[in-house]
């Protein structure tokens, strides 16, 4: 017998391809698997098979026995699902077919455009749409994620995200299972070595394979995520690093004084070996009737190994923005978080990652990655008094001229809620984006480490204020606004939980080094074959949303940056979305969160989308992007106190992720002062992460860095065939040049003005 596949082809009768079938239906509503129950469905299907008396049949019809016999044999549930089954993929087959036209022309424009004239291949500012590679991963991306539509989601969802009331975050990811980030546990890869898949590497022994491996670290757990990865305590995981390459130069110099001293004392030399050794510090060893040349020995080993961490740092910085992953078509998403270590191995970790920040690359330019953020902490970095303060001068200094680092706030009521003394695990980390991963349903483990967020996915605020407002409707129905927008976050977590089912069924093999080289919590436990669910749920579901300045404008006539009633309405839109991912964690018993979303790859989609549905409408959709979350405007003027205080109480609501930026129109460099007030400023008003625009320009030809017009200041040349590299801010990361930016993002900057 033959069967005929739905394309025509005729392969041979395969009875195990239907034993196959019949065990995923059981699989699918039942844990464990009975091979009498599995049998005594197969053999009805093969009896009714043979009944027909075919030399031929197609694959539906051996299906609908399958089905028959299932119901037959009394095995209801099963027979539910696998009907369900069959229908959905029914469904999705004719969806994915009658997408195709629209589908092959989006690639044809992939392959005949360049990125210039492609906005869509300039979706990502991290990815050059030109390159080889990165045309792989665009088509790859675009593949998925009809894919996805068709055969993954409900369709209720599918339909919900290209009507444009939510946006499912990075789809093209959903086949594989993958999360989005993670804060990397450095020292527990570190303290046994870690596999990368290509070979084992063993424990590093001094601060330049620290570094080293810890580049390496990054490079192999994007491949296995869909978003960046951090390393939330960067001055701690390294510093053991600094401790053992100073043991290392301390007495290697004690050792070569000693070949020309006279005394040939071996027994003293050895005692100070042994207390080097033991040093848990960057201390002086001191004898009685020491060695005249220890000291000299001292300082040459400090010096020594203050030089190895500064070429360590820079080879780091170097790493980041030269070694490739996902298919070698973008450098890895990465960020690091510092400033918090108040010995004298964190400190000249602190110190010297700052300063080849502020060296640049190998012409001296702004670096992109890693996304570099100082912890700010009362008694640690902050005050005059405070042993890191120097360190909190130079992240000043270092983010006026280099735009990195960002600035992160311990004390935010919000954070320091967690903080526990001496547990550094328990400091607010943030992905360089603003992810922020710390509450856990597992109160044994709100800790920053070994975590990170599974997915998230936003909601489109100004559509529902156009639809609820005075603008378009004459009064404000605040009722039908706020039902409205329970149903949305209603539907959008139970899109979550399908996505975090769908996450669940993988296997640890399917992240070989996520989880498999235990970098996610408490996944050691777990057996390659196993499932993953269990450490899933340490991650955090996340609901986002954008253009809360929009949504206020057509609900009320102003946004909160114009107006206090504005505000307060805001903040009683954001609070009503906070106490609902609230609810759905108890409901759920998982860790559902609510990000002031990052807008890179939703810029401009919604407003496009809104601007067919209900035109152009002055304040709202009379722009190509939509606010970013629930900034006050980039193109109201405001000055930098006010905005930082419109945008503040939003961070305590906004678990899920936040930030804030202040917008510069020189040079800070020049007024270092003012630089660290605006940072006080944001300690002090409650922002929980916060970064400080500031043009900075180079010219690529003469390699002249500093803010560029239309004619470079060194040597006087014009922009032209070679343009000058401008550096810009988008959600937190930098982006080198402007032609990477998509339609939206360009439009946006372009708007930006300053606070003065």
């Amino acid at each position: 017998m033959h069967v005929i596949k739905r394309d025509g082809r005729k392969v041979e009768f395969n009875s195990l391809k239907i034993r196959q079938a019949i065990e995923k239906g059981f699989l699918s509503v039942r844990p464990y698997l009975k091979v009498e129950d599995v049998d005594r469905v197969l053999n009805e299907v093969e009896e009714r098979i043979k009944a027909t008396n075919l030399t031929e049949i197609s694959i539906e019809t051996i299906q609908d026995f399958v089905e028959e016999a299932i119901k037959h044999q009394g095995f209801e549930d099963v027979y539910s699902s696998f009907s369900r089954y069959r229908k959905n993929r029914t469904r999705a087959r004719a969806n994915f077919q009658s997408r195709q036209h629209k589908l092959l022309k989006t690639l044809e424009g992939f392959g005949n455009e360049k990125a210039v004239d492609n906005n869509d291949k300039r979706d990502n500012a991290n990815i050059n749409g030109d390159s080889a590679m990165g045309m792989m991963l665009q088509f790859g991306s675009t593949l998925s994620k009809d894919y996805t539509k068709s055969y993954l989601l409900d369709p209720v969802h599918a339909a919900a995200h290209d009507a444009g009331d939510i946006h499912i975050h990075d789809m093209d990811f959903y086949p594989m299972g993958t999360t989005t980030c993670l804060q990397i546990p450095l020292d527990k890869l570190f303290s046994r070595g870690f596999n990368t898949g290509h070979g084992y590497l063993r424990s590093p022994k001094s601060i330049g394979s620290y570094a080293s491996l810890a580049a390496i670290a990054i490079q192999s757990n994007q491949n296995d995520q869909h978003g960046g990865q951090s390393i939330p305590m960067f001055d701690y995981y390294l510093a053991p690093g600094v401790l053992m390459s100073f043991k290392k130069n301390y007495k290697q110099a004690l050792t070569d004084a000693f070949e020309y001293c006279e005394s040939q004392d071996t027994t003293k030399l050895q005692q100070m070996i042994e207390q080097i050794d033991a040093l848990e510090d960057l201390k002086e060893v001191v004898l009685e009737d020491a060695f005249a040349f220890a000291p000299m020995a001292y300082e040459k080993a400090w010096k020594r190994t203050d030089r190895d961490t500064y070429q360590a740092m820079e080879a780091f910085i170097h790493n980041l923005n030269t070694m490739h992953s996902r298919a070698g078509a973008q450098v890895p998403f990465s960020s690091i978080n510092f400033g918090t270590d108040i010995t004298e191995s964190g400190r000249m970790v602190t110190k010297n990652v700052l300063l080849a920040i502020e060296s640049g690359l190998g012409n001296h330019e702004t670096a992109i990655f890693p996304i570099a953020i100082f912890k700010v902490k009362d008694g640690v970095n902050y005050n005059p008094e405070d042993p890191n303060y120097d360190l909190f001068e130079l992240s000043c200094r270092v983010s006026a001229k280099r735009m990195f680092p960002n600035f992160s706030f311990i004390d935010a009521p919000f954070n320091k809620a967690y903080y526990k003394e001496g547990r550094p695990e328990t400091e607010i980390a943030y992905m360089g984006c603003r992810t922020r991963v710390i509450g856990n349903v597992d109160k044994e483990h709100e800790v920053v480490v070994g975590r990170g967020n599974l997915s998230f996915t936003s909601i489109n605020l100004p559509r529902l204020g156009l639809r609820y407002g005075k603008l378009l409707n004459g009064s404000f129905d605040k009722d039908g606004f706020f039902e409205a927008l329970d149903k949305e976050m209603d539907l959008v977590k139970e899109q979550l939980l399908n996505r975090f089912a769908f996450q669940c069924q993988k296997e640890v093999a399917n992240f070989p080094f996520l989880i498999a080289q235990g970098a996610w919590l408490d996944s050691e436990k777990l057996g390659i074959h196993d499932r993953v669910k269990d450490v899933l749920k340490h991650g955090t579901l996340t609901i986002g949303f954008i253009g809360l300045a929009e949504c206020l404008k057509a609900l009320i006539l102003s946004h909160h940056g114009e107006s206090d009633d504005a505000q307060a309405l805001g903040l009683e839109i954001v609070t009503h979305m906070r106490e609902k991912v609230n609810i759905y964690t108890e409901q759920h018993h998982l860790n559902f969160s609510l990000i002031a979303t990052p807008a890179e790859g939703l810029s401009g989609r919604f407003v496009a989308i809104d601007k067919n549905v209900f035109g152009e409408i002055e304040g709202v959709t009379d722009r190509e992007y939509y606010t970013n979350s629930f900034h006050v405007p980039v193109y109201y003027s405001i000055n930098a106190y006010d905005k930082l205080s419109k945008e503040a109480p939003y961070h305590a609501l906004t678990n899920g992720g936040h930030i804030s930026y202040i917008e510069l129109d020189g040079d800070p460099s020049d007024n270092l002062p003012a630089f660290m007030r605006i940072v006080r400023m944001m300690k002090e008003l409650g922002i929980g992460y916060g970064a400080i625009n500031h043009p900075i320009d180079r010219d690529s030809v003469c390699g002249y860095n500093g803010i560029i017009h239309d004619v470079c200041p060194q040597c006087g040349r014009k922009e032209g065939e070679v343009p000058f590299e401008r550096i810009r801010r988008i959600t937190g990361y930098l982006v080198g040049t402007l032609d990477r930016f998509n339609d939206a993002k360009r439009a946006e900057e372009h708007d930006r003005v300053k606070h003065g």
